[in-house]
């Protein structure tokens, strides 16, 4: 027994009396705007592991930005609105049918950004030409060059685009490069990319720094910029879901020769919605830089009786919406945006996701909606890329297959990269978000909505060549896997409620 006067029963004692406080004012803080899975699994880490847990919740307990990097967002968050009430006054902003009416206003309250007709679209899903079709795009550049990818890699697959670059610059054209830094030192060709770009003389920068001293101070290490688009002349965007890298991701063969395969989307939006695309940069860059590009004002950009002159016979154009978000934005987005088209939905949805691990709200909003007869397909891979999240994922397969969700398993070695979703025949969201917790709360994210059935249509059309590639599992194939797998899927699955 440790005697009550001596050190070791003293530091005992101010051990216990130091915890006893850390769990009682941790229970009555850390629920604060948080779900309360979310807290329940902070306080049980912080109970059971007390200073290692408080040191976690430290670094990864909050998904809110730096002040500094949040003020600069909010500035042009400002900037924003007086533009788009030009627009406004332009005419430009479009109408949409009455029933889509409550998504548009709900995407308009959260971003600014409203509902632009007259945009030519151009879905892309092969990948290598993908990238060489974007470095013709920087050839064409004119007046400045604005590119953001997530993961950003020199190779022979990206060498089109590292060289379109050096030309750009050559000819006096202004080339901005951003991209997350954790998304891409983790590859092979990392160096060599930034000392390319450095030796171009376009001007760069890291996004997410994990380093305090990078000038917008200290924030949680995981949050991420996930978003993935290319601006020319802010008359071509490119946005979607595919990354500036060779489609293996540089990792080595399997012991049977195979490599995963990546399979991914882009879409071309030439028109309007390509200053929306170029206003996200824009976003970004400055929330890094504290400066704001000076180009981009050509007042031909916003003559919509010019781009409405352009479509001539047998060319098609959309109305769009563009929609970020992420941890600069006070609200979840795309998230709200998901579950408010799920629960919407009469006829059809048809969901495209890698990662898939919803919260509470979009699960219960799939599975109502299968429950009232809405028939949906949740196109995902066979075997993904990371082990934990794929395990995750699966924890959610029993109760999709029970509610009546069909789910498409896209076929090794492929994983389904592209993200998108159609609702009803009717109306289209596509770009850069998974459907996963990190998607809606850590990284910053773009989406796109194409209102009208003329583009649901197309992508139906990508939609079935999924469905070629699959094999559909069945609630009986999946009941049947073995207790080890359940066990370890359900394990991964609360890894995923600690965000």
């Amino acid at each position: 027994m440790i005697p009550i006067g001596s050190l070791t029963g003293w530091l005992l004692i101010v051990a216990i009396a130091v915890n006893a406080v850390i769990i009682t004012v941790t229970a009555f803080t850390i629920g604060h705007n948080r779900r309360p899975t979310t807290a329940v699994a902070w306080l049980l880490t912080i109970g059971l592991i007390p200073y290692v847990g408080l040191l976690l919740f430290f670094l990864f307990g909050t998904n809110r930005l730096p002040r500094k990097r949040r003020a600069k967002q909010a500035e042009f968050n400002d900037i924003l609105l007086e533009s788009t009430a030009l627009l406004e006054d332009a005419g430009a902003v479009s109408p949409v049918p009455d029933r889509y009416a409550p998504v548009a206003t709900l995407a308009r309250e959260l971003t600014a950004i409203p509902v632009l007709a007259h945009n030519r679209l151009t879905i892309r899903t092969d990948y290598d030409p993908t990238i060489t079709a974007m470095a013709d795009e920087i050839d064409g550049a004119e007046q400045y060059v604005h590119l953001l990818f997530y993961a950003f890699a020199a190779d022979e697959v990206t060498e089109p685009v590292l060289a379109a670059i050096e030309r750009a610059v050559a000819r006096g054209v202004a080339v901005r490069v951003l991209y997350d830094q954790i998304g891409s030192i983790r590859y092979r060709g990392y160096a060599r990319m930034k000392r390319r770009l450095r030796e171009s003389g376009c001007e760069w920068h890291r996004l997410y720094s994990i380093w305090p001293w990078s000038g917008n101070g200290w924030q949680r290490v995981d949050l991420r910029n996930h978003r993935k688009l290319l601006v020319v002349d802010g008359r071509v965007g490119w946005m979607g879901s595919q990354n500036l890298i060779e489609r293996g991701y540089h990792r080595r063969p399997r012991r049977d020769g195979s490599r995963l395969l990546w399979k991914d989307l882009m879409v071309r939006v030439e028109g309007p919605m390509a200053l929306g695309i170029d206003a996200v940069f824009r976003s970004d860059w400055y929330a890094e830089t504290g400066e704001l590009p000076a180009d981009g004002d050509d007042p031909e950009l916003l003559d919509f009786a010019r781009w409405r002159a352009l479509e001539g016979p047998g060319t098609r154009s959309y109305d769009c919406q563009l929609v970020p978000s992420g941890p600069g934005y006070e609200h979840e987005n795309n998230l709200r945006l998901f579950v408010q088209l799920l629960y919407q939905a009469r006829e059809q949805v048809v969901i495209a996701s890698p990662y898939f691990a919803p919260d509470d709200s979009m699960l219960y909003a799939m599975t109502t909606a299968a429950q009232r007869g809405v028939d949906i397909e949740l196109h995902v891979s066979e075997q993904g890329d990371q082990f934990f999240t794929q395990h995750a994922q699966q924890s959610y397969y029993e109760a999709l297959l029970r509610a009546g969700v069909r789910i498409w398993l896209y076929r090794r070695p492929y994983v389904l990269h592209s993200k998108h979703m159609t609702v009803d025949n009717e109306v289209t969201l596509v770009g850069s978000s998974n459907m996963d917790m990190r998607s809606f709360t850590l990284n910053a994210e773009m989406m796109m909505i194409v209102y009208g059935p003329d583009f649901a249509e197309r992508m139906r059309e990508v939609e079935l060549r999924y469905r070629a590639k699959s094999r559909e599992l069945t609630l009986e194939q999946w009941l049947a896997r073995p207790r080890w797998q359940a066990a370890l899927d359900d394990l991964a699955r609360l890894t995923s409620v600690v965000q």
